[in-house]
């Protein structure tokens, strides 16, 4: 009679693979700005689970809500919809200055 949670899954784009089994991920969102009434693109990082170190730079892949696995790892990849072509925007997500 326990009733699973739904957790919560996230669409985005992988902009580092340095870790052992972790990668980060940038979920990008709209929010429409209150004052200016324009939409204002918000971007999120997320550090996500792989278990088999799949994932490339600028791979489009779903993560799913866990269980903290780490101090700031709460997320895991489930799945990788689309693959890199070889070409690495990872720059743009890089937060300010670019570095």
């Amino acid at each position: 009679m326990e009733r699973e949670k739904r957790r919560k899954t996230k669409i985005g784009r992988v902009v580092s693979d340095r870790m052992d089994k972790t990668v980060v991920v940038a979920v990008e969102s709209y929010r429409h700005h209150p004052l200016y009434k324009r939409a204002v693109r918000r971007i999120k990082k997320f550090k996500a689970h792989d278990e088999q170190n799949t994932c490339q730079v600028a791979d489009v892949v779903r993560i799913e809500e866990t269980r903290p696995l780490s101090k700031e790892k709460h997320w895991r990849v489930v799945e990788i919809l689309s693959r890199s072509e070889g070409k690495d925007d990872s720059a743009l997500y890089q937060g300010k200055g670019g570095r």
